[in-house]
């Protein structure tokens, strides 16, 4: 029932991958900017990356630059964020959120995911 759904979280080793996906239903993600955000143990709820409605923009916070990218297919609903070379301080709740494509990735989000657990440990 809910309009964003997260999944691929789970736990990895230091320098490992993980592939989240991020969902839509009842939703048209072409008129939406999705961002992908987390919420490490004991922090506030910070943004990660956030794509356009067309794809054609990123952004990465400077935590996670060259080694997460963001990714959206309309056509099949889904928005990715591929992690790669993972650190233990990437360990977090993700939640993927969609904002209006007027505002895109400088809005606030319009709807939010529940959430999916990455845990990364030795």
């Amino acid at each position: 029932q809910l309009p964003l759904v997260e999944s691929g979280g789970g736990l990895v080793q230091p320098g490992g991958s993980l592939r989240l996906s991020c969902t839509a239903s009842g939703l048209n993600l072409d008129y939406y900017a999705i961002g992908w955000f987390r919420q490490a143990p004991g922090k506030e709820r910070e943004g990660v990356s956030c794509i356009s409605a067309s794809g054609g923009s990123t952004n990465y916070v400077d935590a996670v630059k060259g080694r997460f990218t963001i990714s959206r297919d309309n056509a099949k609903k889904t928005a990715f964020l591929q992690m790669n070379s993972l650190k233990p301080e990437d360990t977090a709740v993700y939640y993927c959120a969609a904002i209006l494509q007027d505002y895109g990735c400088k809005g606030l989000p319009d709807y939010w995911g529940k959430g999916t657990l990455v845990t990364v440990s030795s």
